[in-house]
């Protein structure tokens, strides 16, 4: 057994909605953020009930300030098996595009469309 009784092969997940309640759950590595969130909505808490959702589809996990992907394994984020994980549990129909922030960064560089300050044009 890992640490609190969790078992050595298992990852406690912590999470945790917006609203700051907290609620954890025991996974394996292969499970995937689409797994997760379909059991959270399967086994949504008694103390959650005033922030149900009306599917599994939009529930999203945070992880490290990442939206994960359906597909993505707990396995596959190298989490530490037998020890307890924090995420975020959120709401949400879409994930952002990937790379959205760097699409706005390119945006506040000036409306040029050029890609840099070194950019010459012939």
């Amino acid at each position: 057994m890992g640490s609190r009784g969790i078992p050595n092969d298992k990852i406690n997940l912590r999470l945790i909605l917006v609203s700051g309640k907290t609620k954890e759950y025991v996974f394996s590595n292969s499970d995937s953020a689409a797994d997760i969130a379909q059991h959270v909505f399967d086994n949504w808490p008694p103390e959650w009930a005033d922030e149900a959702v009306s599917k599994a589809e939009i529930l999203r996990l945070i992880y490290q300030g990442r939206f994960l992907h359906g597909n993505v394994t707990l396995g596959a984020l190298g989490l530490p098996m037998g020890k307890t994980t924090v995420m975020h549990l959120v709401p949400r129909e879409n994930l952002p595009e990937p790379n959205s922030q760097d699409q706005r960064q390119k945006s506040k560089a000036g409306s040029s469309g050029c890609c840099s300050s070194s950019c010459s044009i012939l």
